[in-house]
């Protein structure tokens, strides 16, 4: 099932997620989902957007203090449920936090690294928390998850590259721009950035499946739920390449992506057999 009405290209708490662990998974992807939101959707001004944000950081802080929602707005009031699960803390909520907090300031980044830095707060916390709903906890399967799950937030990234920069925001960081020669001026929309995606989508790609060894950590229908999760992104960055990574075609997947879905899939659950960890992202 999708989280409230965000479209999705990926699975969220769907029906491979056990049925006691989706309220759990669908309180983390509504936190996740709500505090994107404050940062990035509506009319407000980005001062108000921060003021909202920290009301939230203070929310977690307070919950996990007092294991309570006693004194929390009524709309965390759902996000007691993650505290059921061992080994949770609030250090992954205020990471996605501080991501979003700097969504609302930072436009451009500099090196790949403060984008990996990003991603690495944006994305990483929501796959290391469902790591532990389903009590995994070794570091091979964090770095590996950290792997997947920085891909997916690169991939969209590249697919939401024209809706981005409608909002004067630009993912690709300036480094790349200049290795490829190119400049931002009419970014994406100029055939010179071709070459400039196409070497941001192999990137992701090449990080996307050094994840795939998860796999082999992972037992029941929640194996093949992150299967096809990275068909998912497998699949756009497929259909971005289609369109000779042209990115102002916005692509997504489809009842008909079904059959190369299940393809990427069990690709996924194939190379999970031999395949190494991967290195961490950041040192």
């Amino acid at each position: 099932m999708a989280v409230d009405q965000h479209y999705e290209n990926f699975p969220v708490a769907s029906w491979l997620v056990p049925a006691q662990l989706r309220p759990q998974v669908a309180a983390l992807y509504r936190f996740a989902r709500g505090a994107d939101d404050m940062a990035d959707e509506g009319d407000a001004t980005p001062e108000q957007r921060l003021i909202e944000l920290s009301s939230v950081e203070t929310g977690v802080i307070e919950i996990f203090r007092n294991k309570s929602t006693d004194n929390v707005i009524a709309s965390h009031a759902n996000f007691i449920r993650v505290l059921d699960i061992e080994g949770i803390d609030e250090y992954p909520f205020l990471a996605l936090i501080s991501a979003f907090k700097q969504d609302v300031v930072k436009k451009r980044y500099a090196t790949r690294l403060e984008l990996l830095d990003y991603a690495n707060r944006s994305a990483n916390p929501v796959g290391r928390v469902m790591l532990l709903f389903f009590g995994v906890r070794s570091d091979s399967s964090r770095r590996a998850s950290d792997a997947i799950c920085t891909a997916l937030q690169l991939i969209n990234f590249w697919q939401d590259a024209a809706v981005d920069i409608a909002k004067d925001r630009i993912y690709v960081p300036h480094e790349e721009f200049v290795e490829h020669g190119v400049d931002e001026i009419d970014f994406p929309s100029h055939p010179k950035h071709r070459d400039l995606m196409r070497a941001q989508c192999e990137h992701a790609n090449a990080m996307l499946w050094s994840g795939a060894c998860l796999l082999r950590e992972l037992r029941g229908r929640f194996r093949y739920e992150i299967a096809l999760t990275i068909a998912g992104g497998a699949r756009i960055l497929e259909k971005i390449e289609a369109n000779d990574f042209d990115v102002r075609k916005r692509p997504t997947l489809r009842w008909y992506d079904s059959p190369r879905l299940l393809k990427l899939a069990i690709r996924a659950l194939r190379l999970s057999k031999t395949a190494p960890p991967p290195a961490p992202l950041i040192a």
